[in-house]
């Protein structure tokens, strides 16, 4: 049984690949940036890493079209979430640079939301397969 939700598999496929190509982006930002390392450093080992596994996780149920894929979606878009705008609110104050990482956190954060208000739209609740 295919789900026929408008923008089902792009956005499953689109986070699969976001979720494994951010891994070794993390690191680079925690380890070799400069600006507020311990910050950085905490973030990535805390928050950002578990997001993204659960991130990767919760394609692979979504793939296989299974509720608690939909369930772990909202979850590590939720966690995304909750690290990427205050990260790029500290950012901004700190340092200013709204172009630099502050404004990508900020992006990320936007696009999150996005997909956060997809993934708990009613509709996903129906049709999945245990």
């Amino acid at each position: 049984m295919r789900n026929e939700l408008p923008g089902y598999w792009i956005l499953t496929w689109i986070g699969l690949i976001a979720n494994v190509a951010v891994l070794p982006c993390i690191g680079l930002v925690a380890f070799s940036n400069p600006d507020l390392p311990l910050v950085n450093f905490i973030l990535a080992i805390s928050l950002a890493w578990p997001a993204a596994i659960v991130g990767i996780v919760a394609a692979a149920g979504l793939l296989a079209q299974r509720k608690w894929g939909v369930i772990l979606a909202i979850v590590a878009l939720s966690m995304t979430l909750s690290g990427t705008l205050p990260y790029g609110i500290v950012r901004l104050v700190r340092e200013g640079d709204i172009f630099g990482l502050s404004g990508l956190s900020f992006l990320i954060a936007i696009l999150n939301l996005l997909a956060l208000i997809y993934w708990c739209r009613p509709a996903h609740r129906k049709g999945i397969r245990f």
